[in-house]
């Protein structure tokens, strides 16, 4: 099957921000690159569910649900589809697992800083939560 007819997955990601404005983000172990945390879903779940569950998976941290839905993303060469979503904590204190090495609340500047302009933008447009939602294509690093 070619790249073109390959089907694209569906992911979420959740950006948590505190009170002093900042988002938390996560080092994944499994290419050391920081983001926010979130994942694909899985068959038969929903939205909310799987934002919820990849949160909770990846950080240890129980968001409030609805969350706000900040940007769409489009990874253009991994066919990856990704709704962010901007979220508050009510339950849980960060803590890595599984597929995390480490958990950082991140400024703006440090979130630039820190994950590639594909991932770093996510973050912004959820820290700056405008509305209608940001629509935004990648190629795996960089906008394009």
């Amino acid at each position: 099957m070619s790249t073109a007819e390959r089907p694209h997955s569906v992911s979420v990601a959740g950006v948590i921000v505190d009170d002093e404005g900042r988002a938390l983000l996560i080092q994944r172990r499994d290419n050391g690159q920081w983001e926010p945390p979130g994942g694909v879903l899985e068959p038969r779940e929903t939205i909310p569910e799987a934002l919820q569950r990849e949160v909770l998976e990846e950080t240890g941290i129980k968001i409030a649900l609805p969350a706000t839905l900040t940007g769409v993303y489009k990874n253009m060469t991994g066919l990856i589809v990704s709704l962010v979503f901007r979220c508050k904590a009510i339950d849980g204190t960060p803590t890595t697992g599984d597929e995390t090495y480490a958990l950082r609340w991140a400024t703006r500047d440090q979130v630039t800083e820190l994950a590639d302009e594909a991932y770093a933008i996510r973050v912004l447009d959820a820290l700056d939560a405008a509305s209608p939602p940001a629509v935004r294509a990648h190629d795996g690093v960089r906008l394009v």
